[in-house]
């Protein structure tokens, strides 16, 4: 069952300001991200202003403000894949998809997301499609990745 954010609110009638957090972590999961019509039915339930509950979301990097795309693409930055060159792999993926980390491309295909580690370092540098793994990536190897989750996206 998907639940909406006045299913989520009304889960919680009499919320206080500080329900903030869990109702925005609520909404993430329900909606896939933060929308500007739940910051505004949020606001209204816990009587905040939007530009607080924007102030509190911003500050925790677990909020989205946008839908994931179709191919939800991370990039490793610990320090494994740091030394191993992930700069440059970051760098041709955002070239590539012309997007930055926390957006998604115009076409809702893919979405971009810096993560700490993704507990693979042997295999450094990495970069996860939806969960899959792709060790030992370079700026010319992430590219074709890239493009075979595009051809695969165009097919289906």
């Amino acid at each position: 069952m998907n639940r909406t954010v006045p299913d989520i609110l009304a889960a919680h009638p009499g919320a206080g300001r500080d329900a903030l957090i869990p109702l925005l972590q609520e909404v993430q999961e329900a909606e896939g991200y933060i929308s500007r019509a739940a910051v505004a039915e949020l606001g209204t339930h816990l009587d905040l202003p939007a530009s607080r509950i924007y102030g509190v979301a911003t500050f925790y990097n677990q909020f989205r403000f946008q839908p994931l795309g179709r191919y939800h693409v991370q990039v490793c930055r610990g320090t494994a894949c740091h030394v191993k060159g992930s700069l440059g792999v970051f760098a041709a993926i955002k070239r590539t998809l012309k997007i930055e980390d926390g957006e998604t491309s115009r076409d809702g295909l893919f979405s971009l997301e810096v993560v700490s580690c993704l507990g693979a370092c042997g295999l450094a540098p990495l970069v996860a499609v939806n969960g899959q793994v792709h060790g030992e990536v370079t700026p010319e190897s992430v590219v074709e990745i890239l493009r075979r989750y595009r051809r695969e996206g165009a097919v289906a």
